[in-house]
């Protein structure tokens, strides 16, 4: 077998930065494809580039660029968009291989309910409190990635997270906690249990499905525990034959939900609040946002 060729300086230096630019670019858009070219293009045009003082600094910078322009025609989209709009989730499969995104998916920031928090904000909001909150950049470098001076990205900021503030929570349930509560939600809901999944829902409970207009799903989100169980339930009774999976869902404990016909049908994962409870339900199942799962395992095929 020939030897592989040695990357080049260029290509050694973009390798390094492949990682934080893949992160930079999926918190930013919400989808791994568009993350993918993003940091795509960034390379091309590092390439094309001379004299370049920091790899870092040039990528970073090229990147949220490429991504906030990306925003501002995805934005318009997703406000045509067939029901509630949630991101693209990074699934890994106990026993998989490791993938570019694995990294990623399991830093706290990545989870599905902290990106749909992100998607209250304007591109430019979006980019100043990622780069500060996320990856502290000093205010001296957004300004000059974002194009804006020192002060108004410290308002930016300062808007951002106290617009934040009121979703966020300080509760930060282990995985083991995530998967136990997992795993009695989805029991509650195959067993038709009413009062067991009223237990583990709290009062403020918000039910998201996203099937895009191609699959089934509610228009708007379902708010309130009486209304979520009867939403998950009524799912349940409408698709029986469909078949658990347990997977990390963006870093945390979620499920994949197969047909009998080897079909991925959709991708679940809960958010919990600070009395550890489940306070949101995010149900991913528009196929253009599961086709990168694959195909279920072979044992586990009826």
């Amino acid at each position: 077998m020939a030897a592989m060729p040695a990357l080049t300086p260029a290509d050694a230096a973009f390798e390094e930065q492949r990682t934080l630019l893949f992160g930079v670019a999926y918190r930013m858009l919400g989808t791994v494809a568009e993350a993918e070219d993003a940091v795509q293009e960034a390379y091309l045009r590092f390439r094309s580039a001379d004299g370049i003082d920091s790899p870092r600094a040039y990528l970073v910078t090229v990147v949220t660029r490429i991504c906030l322009d990306v925003l501002k025609s995805a934005r318009v989209r997703r406000e045509q968009y067939i029901g509630p709009w949630l991101p693209e989730p990074l699934v890994h499969r106990a026993g998989a291989e490791p993938s570019p995104e694995d990294v990623v998916e399991h830093e706290d920031s990545v989870s599905l309910a902290f990106l749909v928090m992100l998607e209250e904000l304007g591109p430019v909001e979006r980019a100043v409190f990622l780069l500060r909150e996320v990856f502290d950049y000093d205010y001296s470098d957004i300004a000059q990635i974002v194009g804006r001076n020192e002060a108004a990205c410290r308002q930016v900021f300062r808007r951002a997270r106290e617009h934040l503030a009121e979703r966020h929570h300080r509760f930060q349930a282990s995985y083991d906690q995530r998967r136990d509560l997992t795993v009695r939600f989805l029991a509650a809901a195959n067993e038709g249990d009413m009062a067991g999944l009223m237990e583990i829902l709290s009062a403020d409970v918000i039910a998201y499905s996203d099937g895009g207009g191609k699959r089934a799903a509610a228009l708007n989100p379902v708010f309130g525990p009486d209304h979520v169980a009867r939403f998950i339930l009524g799912v349940r009774r409408k698709e029986p034959q469909l078949r658990p999976e347990f997977a990390d869902v963006n870093g945390w404990p979620g499920v994949m939900l197969w047909s009998r016909t080897g079909r991925i049908d959709s991708v679940m994962a809960l958010d919990l609040d600070d009395d550890g409870l489940v306070r949101s339900v995010y149900i991913v199942r528009n196929p253009d946002k599961l086709e990168r799962i694959g195909e279920p395992r072979r044992d586990d095929r009826r």
